[in-house]
């Protein structure tokens, strides 16, 4: 995926001025699936969440222009027209050129509780291309996320922002002047024998907060959304991988990964890495999925949820009684 994404961004910028952020434990991975190209690698020595690893970006690429255009873009989404994507960045871009702050947003196909939304200001003329935010939300549960939905005003949040260089820092500098503060001592050791030691003495003392929580929801520059019909993914539960491989279903719906056997079930996702034969019968609508460790079968649309099992985790990796 970080490869897909490496090719898609190629569409409207040089590889050189590209900059991937990971953290330290896969630096070795991301620097031999992109030997050969002139990306760069910016190592995180702890994971200090978006706001940090976007600054830490924006230090290295103000270097080559405070004016220009940063595109960021999570490399764990999936995008089915290119096309599409490549010219809604570009007409973003033109719009965050100005000193504004843009995201993406992506139209609601079903209550999602898995991800952030975002609420539309003027809503009137569905046809426009952005609009203005009018407020960032956390994820909801499932009512409020069917309220969002049937309102036709929220959109759920891409994770993708653009604006210049400039603007995010000074943004940093406003709402989050103590992250600012830290970059700013790493922004001096740039280029010198000492910044990989001032990264690792500075960054684990910065704080760890996103840039939706640090800097949209704080700051009082206009902020613009652009609706992103391109086919959006972040493969974030087993429900959207069910979606992207629909192409994979049987007569019947289902998508079987692994070895089963099904008598009169509909629309189920099976995935077994067990070593044994998962069998349905007569039931529709379920995610079936089956390890040496742990068995899952949830309802489909709720398995977002299954995150609700790490936090019941006990220290010896039992499940907690709830």
């Amino acid at each position: 995926m970080l490869e897909e994404t490496v090719r898609r961004v190629e569409h409207f910028t040089e590889p050189d001025r590209l900059y991937t952020v990971v953290g330290r434990a896969h630096t070795d991975i991301t620097s031999r699936l992109l030997e050969g190209t002139a990306v760069k690698v910016l190592a995180e020595p702890v994971g200090r969440n978006t706001a940090a690893c976007i600054g830490l970006a924006a230090l290295h690429i103000k270097r080559l222009s405070q004016d220009e255009p940063i595109v960021v873009l999570p490399a764990d989404h999936f995008i089915a027209d290119v096309e599409k994507f490549v010219g809604t960045i570009r007409a973003a871009a033109e719009v965050a050129r100005a000193g504004a702050i843009v995201t993406l947003g992506i139209t609601p196909t079903r209550p999602e509780t898995g991800y952030g939304y975002i609420q539309v200001a003027g809503n009137e003329g569905r046809s426009r291309q952005y609009f203005e935010v009018e407020r960032f939300v956390e994820k909801p549960n499932y009512e409020t996320a069917l309220r969002y939905m049937a309102s036709g005003d929220f959109l759920w949040n891409s994770g993708i922002f653009i604006f210049t260089a400039g603007a995010i820092l000074s943004e940093l500098e406003i709402c989050l002047p103590d992250l600012q503060r830290g970059l700013g001592e790493i922004e001096e050791a740039i280029d010198s024998p000492a910044y990989e030691s001032v990264v690792e003495r500075v960054y684990a003392k910065l704080p760890s907060i996103s840039i939706d929580y640090g800097v949209m929801e704080k700051t009082t520059r206009p902020i613009y959304v652009f609706r992103a019909d391109f086919g959006w993914s972040d493969v974030g539960s087993w429900q959207a991988l069910y979606e992207l491989r629909n192409e994979e279903y049987d007569g019947e719906g289902n998508l079987l990964l692994g070895e089963s056997a099904i008598v009169g079930a509909k629309r189920n996702l099976v995935y077994s890495s067990a070593g044994r034969k998962v069998a349905l019968l007569g039931v529709e609508g379920l995610v079936v999925v089956d390890t040496p460790d742990a068995l899952l079968v949830a309802d489909i649309n709720r398995s977002q949820d299954v995150k609700k099992f790490s936090e019941m985790l006990a220290g010896d990796g039992s499940l907690k009684s709830s």
